[in-house]
């Protein structure tokens, strides 16, 4: 008996686990509503200008699905200005993954996962049965670690699998805060001026083979590229 109950006080949570847990579900709860408040702060007094926005209004206005693709150094500024239309969003399987999915997911935002086995393919047959149910996907171009500006091939994967169109996002700002990170992820500071370009919409045919798959990869990385250019050349930089 005394054997029996030692082994059931054995599986409890020890103190600091609970406490830890607790940290956890509250830390889920307050990052998104932080992220919220803060982007609301920092953003709201930013004056805007949108280039060719039309790129954007003729496929949202089709009531079809698209994919909105963009460089990694832009994504919380892209996030905060995303329109009110139902958008799915790949995250990473990462247990920081679950913040990012809460935030995206206080802004309307559906979001997919890739499991530890299936990793990326898994998450892009997610995607591609949210699309099937009218939602267009957010993806960034060049992944979650790089290398920076550099498109990899999911993007032109799931529009040749989908049949969707591809809209190539970029922006820049006059004053702006760059941070650390393999991109230098960057946001505008308050009462700057912001500029966001939307490209042309890349077609992309199915049942890519190699060869195609490189091309419209390529073809990808030049349009955000010529998106970056343009958006920040219009403060006098080169790049941020």
């Amino acid at each position: 008996m005394r054997s029996q109950e030692s082994g059931d006080r054995s599986k409890e949570p020890e103190a600091g686990e609970r406490q830890e847990g607790l940290f956890c579900r509250f830390s889920l709860w307050a990052v998104p509503l932080f992220f919220r408040l803060v982007s609301f702060v920092l953003f709201s007094t930013c004056r805007v200008k949108q280039r060719e926005h039309e790129h954007f209004t003729r496929l949202a206005g089709a009531g079809l699905p698209f994919i909105v693709s963009f460089w990694h150094y832009g994504v919380i500024y892209i996030v905060y200005q995303a329109r009110k239309i139902p958008y799915v969003a790949m995250v990473s399987a990462s247990k920081d993954g679950e913040y990012v999915s809460r935030i995206l997911q206080s802004k309307g935002f559906a979001t997919v996962r890739g499991s530890r086995n299936k990793g990326a393919i898994g998450a892009l047959k997610a995607l591609m049965k949210e699309m099937a149910q009218g939602k267009t996907a957010v993806l960034v171009a060049d992944g979650s670690q790089g290398p920076a500006r550099k498109a990899q091939a999911g993007t032109i994967l799931l529009a040749s699998k989908t049949g969707a169109p591809i809209l190539p996002v970029g922006w820049a700002a006059d004053r702006y805060k760059s941070f650390r990170s393999w991109d230098r992820t960057s946001i505008p500071l308050p009462f700057s001026r912001v500029v966001i370009w939307f490209g042309e919409p890349i077609s992309v045919p199915r049942e890519l083979h190699s060869v195609e798959l490189e091309e419209y990869r390529l073809k990808l990385e030049q349009a955000l590229n010529d998106l970056y250019e343009k958006s920040w050349g219009e403060f006098g930089r080169k790049e941020h």
